[in-house]
């Protein structure tokens, strides 16, 4: 059955077709035909944002918590513009959005017009792929692509650009699947001599360490089971990046815990002396690997990753795999079938020296709170509830790594790449709406959560019970601990002034306010937090000098960590500095 509808009516019924049951987004005037497309129809939710970076990251949330694409809905030029830097995030962490962007007619393209952009110029280098859409006959196969695109391969950003003519303008509509796109088909197995060769590499290895990351969480439950029976059948330890955090229980005997430049001290020994590194779903990043020469400089090297372009491209590896997370491990486990795995009594004896380093430590004076130990009581007053958390980026966001601990993928959720202050309010905000009976909590810096901070708003319009602990030190924390390290403890610009009063903001807005302020009062704040039925802003004001430990000093290698109480012996060269 077809029939003549309207583009903005043919986008609607395309997400629907989708599954699609929230948007996110702000409207403006190139996108009105869209929205009055969306008045009546109550098949999908629109929530509506304060800004639109707060659209894209909370959408990054609702898919990272779900498994679920995102989808966001802004305007042209400043809404698009608005917007990059969540798309840009999307991009860096692997996070499937489908982004659509309003842009003025067809005949004004070109011409500067009002609130004009060239967003698919502006966003090619931040997207997966990106369209223009000129004839609305082509929007229904262009949305089924792009979620297509979105979704398969490497997960990122897809955004579609339509002028506002389009959306006006009639087209068939087939009452009908569209058809797959045969343009997109990404490998997702390895071929039989790779997975074989895998097999012997794993079987002969003395000292192997599991390297994953966050392509294992987004590869589905399933790349995560078989990533446990793997480590399992081998007695390799383990090893996460910080968006791999949950694909392997943080109580399991072999779990390194993070490694990298605030990892700890026995995955970054363990990654260093290892002789066969297993990689699944990482990339190398430069927070991970410290000095490229000195990066576990006596292992072959496995790379299991979907994306073609990752592998090889900053650490040259022995033996590629380009393929899908599960599938490969599937194959793996296949190949491996019965066979035993070897004696690793004398490597994991060496790691359990290194774990005796205790690298996590940090001083615990009576009242004052540190901030670990907030973070410490936080995880040991929730865990039950297995609650999804956010963070914010800086200090808060790598205290939150070390010391909550995650047993399950898809509960945690953090800007890696990119590091894009702002990011944990607006997404758990989607993480919220996306597991509406979960406990949702943005672990936040001072400084950080003030960059969407007029989110609130949204929560309280859609009576999200989101949860905001805020670290509070009165500082940018981590550009002052890098200021104290490497520029003699000159602090230029990251002292915190003028904060507001967190508490009577948190009231201004509906939200309940906790003020926090010693040791005494931890325990019950958190409690009343979490016992509250809408949504808290906790400001727990903690220790403000405190420093993220372990640390390895940009340009340095896994073996020149920085623990508590190590001196640093003077400053940094231009070249270390730039690096940072």
């Amino acid at each position: 059955m077809t029939e003549e509808r309207s583009g903005a009516n043919i986008l609607v019924e395309s997400l629907v077709r989708q599954g699609v049951e929230f948007v996110f987004g702000y409207p403006g005037g190139a996108v009105l035909p869209i929205y009055d497309a969306l008045f009546d129809d109550e098949r999908i939710r629109h929530i509506l944002v304060r800004h639109e970076a707060g659209a894209a990251h909370a959408a990054e949330g609702y898919a990272r918590s779900t498994g679920k694409p995102g989808v966001v809905l802004v305007t042209s030029g400043p809404g698009a513009t608005n917007a990059v830097t969540g798309i840009a995030d999307a991009y860096m962490d692997s996070i499937p959005l489908v982004v659509i962007t309003g842009q003025v007619p067809t005949a004004l393209i070109g011409s500067d017009a009002f609130q004009e952009a060239d967003t698919v110029g502006i966003s090619r280098h931040c997207t997966k792929h990106n369209y223009l859409v000129k004839d609305p006959e082509l929007l229904a196969d262009t949305i089924a692509e792009a979620f297509q695109i979105a979704t398969e391969g490497r997960p990122g950003p897809v955004l579609i650009d339509i002028p506002k003519d389009v959306q006006i303008a009639s087209a068939t509509w087939a009452d009908q699947e569209p058809r797959r796109s045969a343009r997109y088909a990404p490998q997702v197995e390895g071929t039989q001599d790779e997975i074989a060769r895998a097999v012997e590499m794993i079987a002969a290895a003395k000292r192997p360490v599991l390297y994953t990351g966050g392509g294992v969480v987004n590869s589905g439950p399933r790349a995560t089971e078989l990533l446990r029976e793997l480590q399992k059948k081998t007695g390799a330890p383990l090893t996460s990046t910080l968006m791999g955090l949950g694909a392997f229980p943080a109580d399991h005997p072999d779990w390194l815990g993070m490694l990298g430049m605030h990892g700890t001290f026995e995955a970054n020994m363990a990654m260093n002396k290892a002789d066969l590194v297993i990689a699944v779903g990482a990339r190398f990043d430069d927070r991970v690997t410290g000095r490229l020469d000195a990066f576990s400089p006596h292992s072959q090297k496995i790379h299991i990753d979907i994306d073609r372009a990752s592998i090889n491209k900053t650490v040259v590896v022995d033996l590629p795999i380009v393929g899908d997370c599960a599938k490969v491990l599937g194959q793996i486990l296949d190949a491996w079938g019965s066979r035993k795995a070897g004696d690793l009594s004398k490597w994991q004896a060496e790691v359990g020296e290194w774990r005796e380093r205790r690298s996590l430590a940090y001083p615990k004076p009576d009242t004052i709170i540190m901030p670990q130990f907030a973070v410490e009581r936080l995880f040991e007053l929730t865990k039950d509830r297995d609650p999804i958390i956010s963070t914010e980026v800086g200090q808060h966001q790598m205290w939150a790594a070390q010391h909550f601990h995650f047993f399950s993928p898809n509960r945690w959720l953090t800007s890696g790449g990119l590091g894009t202050m702002g990011y944990g309010l607006p997404a758990a905000i989607g993480a919220q709406l996306g597991n509406p009976d979960d406990l949702v909590i943005d672990i936040a810096g001072d400084a950080s959560i003030q960059m969407n901070i007029q989110e609130m708003g949204t929560a309280s319009q859609y009576r999200l019970p989101v949860k905001v602990f805020i670290l509070n030190n009165e500082w940018m924390g981590m550009v002052r601990q890098w200021q104290e390290l490497t520029y003699e403890s000159r602090y230029s610009s990251s002292y915190s002034d003028s904060l507001p009063d967190f508490v009577r903001l948190a009231e201004a807005y509906g939200w309940k306010g906790i003020l926090i302020e010693d040791q005494s009062q931890l325990d019950d704040g958190i409690r009343a937090m979490v016992d509250h039925p809408g949504p808290v802003i906790v400001d727990c004001r903690v220790h403000n000098e405190a420093n993220c430990f372990p640390m390895i000093p940009s340009g340095a290698a896994h073996t020149e960590m920085l623990l508590h109480g190590d001196a640093v012996a003077g400053t940094m060269d231009d070249e270390a500095k730039a690096l940072v």
